[in-house]
């Protein structure tokens, strides 16, 4: 019984101890650069975590994207030559944020929220995380509004509505950039604000962009977020991930948002780089296996915001290059299958003068016809069917083979649709003249006319509309519908318009 009682007492103290005891875990503030090359740097004797933000010298960051028993790897956001080894590493515990506020509109800056446009840096009215959960889908309401990019072959055949995501993928050169800035710029009077987010393109056509923007008075809804060809790697891979930290404060204030990626074939290659630089095993393509899951956390982020939680949308935009077409390539697919379609501009239409270049075989709205309004809806609704058979019927008119009559009209009809199509750059049409363009089309106008007159019909029929009949457009614009008055008025201004202009 004696040594139960000791025992006992024992135990007692040991707990007792063990209750007045504080445990505060040590941990390592601060580190010294062990290792540099290639913009990452090897840190010892410090505790981090993943996507951390570290403060080094020379008002230099880094970002944690490995870590070992041994030691931490991070990649410098900046000029990483300017540092040593041996210089002290400090802990930040926070990840990397940037400003946002409504005095970023009109600005062009680096993905850490430096200035590039030579002013001031902006005063910034909150800092938003560029690491963020996307939306629970019961904070999430339906797209159902159209996002209207000017451009006639999109809006009538490739809808995109507010909140969507949709890819533009083709070769380079044909016309991937040109499709999402006429979408910018085509916002300005639309209470839309607009993020263009540069990677790895040179600062040249950054600067042909910018000028772009510029000179259609585009800039001004417009945040620009550059990440060029001579930056790092780093700043490369953060850089979509700041613009959508931009284009949530927009949502976050109830606005309607329309963010491009440009591109995210370049974002690939440099998180590539960086998972060789970090020994991140390689996979498919050499690409780190994560590869899937660093896109889709990034487009995940856009959508429509249900009105009961303060509304709002992010209209994504990502653009991805294709090398010879192959839309099969391991990015590509990826991309395919985390957005809402996809944009397919082919080499082979650009070369032959079709602009813009959109296949409409390979092209898709996963939203469709439920982001337009009745107005383009019924006006739309044959012509993918109606282009689809003149494809497959044009074939035999290159063998020179004797065609039957119905045939022969099928040819004619789908040469004045592909006509009608043709857009060119800096040329958008509002939502009531491309209604009343594919009026002029279903009503059998444009294929009685010789192939090279049908531009100059419909151009000076929208004109001559706009100027004698502005009712019938504003009707269009106001309602958002055609109704039967509507269209039998239409009907015949158009019929004495066509033989006023074939005398």
């Amino acid at each position: 019984m004696r040594y139960e009682k000791l025992i006992e007492e024992s135990f007692k103290n040991i707990l007792q101890s063990a209750e007045e005891a504080s445990f505060e875990p040590i941990v390592k503030k601060t580190g010294i650069i062990s290792d540099i090359g290639d913009g990452i740097i090897d840190v010892e004797n410090l505790d981090a975590s993943y996507y951390e933000l570290l403060i080094l010298p020379h008002n230099l960051e880094a970002l944690v994207l490995n870590i070992s028993k041994k030691s931490i790897k991070a990649v410098v956001l900046g000029d990483y030559t300017l540092l040593n080894v041996g210089d002290e590493v400090e802990k930040s515990g926070k990840g990397i944020s940037v400003g946002v506020g409504y005095n970023l509109l009109g600005r062009i800056i680096d993905p850490l929220g430096k200035p590039l446009d030579e002013r001031d840096t902006p005063q910034y009215e909150l800092k938003y995380p560029i690491e963020s959960e996307a939306l629970p889908f019961f904070k999430r309401d339906f797209v159902k509004e159209p996002m209207y990019t000017g451009i006639k072959i999109v809006d009538a055949m490739i809808p995109i509505g507010k909140g969507q995501r949709e890819l533009i993928i083709g070769d380079s050169s044909t016309g991937k950039t040109s499709i999402a800035i006429d979408a910018i710029i085509n916002q300005y009077d639309k209470d839309v604000y607009c993020v263009y987010v540069s990677i790895g393109q040179k600062k040249a056509q950054v600067a042909r962009i910018i000028e772009e923007l510029q000179r259609n008075e585009a800039l001004s809804h417009t945040v620009v977020v550059a990440a060029t060809a001579d930056d790092s790697a780093g700043l490369k891979f953060i850089a979509p991930y700041a613009g959508s930290a931009i284009a949530e404060f927009f949502r976050d204030e109830g606005k309607d948002v329309l963010i491009v990626y440009d591109d995210l074939t370049k974002h690939a290659d440099s998180y590539r780089m960086l998972s060789l630089l970090l020994q991140i095993p390689p996979g498919r393509e050499a690409y780190p296996g994560d590869i899937f899951f660093v896109h889709s956390r990034l487009l995940e982020r856009a959508g429509k915001r249900d009105i009961k939680y303060g509304g709002g949308s992010i209209t994504a935009l990502p653009i991805v290059e294709t090398q010879a077409g192959k839309i099969s390539a391991y990015i590509p697919t990826n991309l395919i299958s985390i957005t809402d379609g996809q944009i397919y501009l082919d080499r082979e239409l650009f070369n032959k003068g079709f602009l813009p270049a959109i296949d409409i075989g390979k092209s898709v709205s996963r939203i469709g016809s439920k982001a337009q309004v009745p107005a383009l809806k019924k006006m739309a609704s044959r012509l993918k069917l109606d282009y689809s058979q003149f494809l497959e019927v044009e074939v035999f008119t290159k063998f020179g083979a004797k065609l039957e009559d119905e045939t022969m009209n099928l040819i004619k009809k789908g040469e004045a649709l592909r006509e009608t199509l043709k857009q060119g750059r800096s040329v958008r049409l509002d939502m009531p003249k491309q209604a009343v363009t594919f009026f002029l089309y279903n009503n059998g106008f444009l294929e009685k006319l010789e192939i090279d007159k049908i531009s100059d019909f419909v151009n000076e029929f929208l004109e001559y509309l706009e100027i004698s009949y502005p009712d019938i457009l504003t009707l269009i614009a106001d309602t958002g519908d055609m109704d039967e008055s509507t269209l039998s008025t239409l009907e015949k201004v158009a019929a004495q318009f066509f033989e006023e202009f074939n005398k």
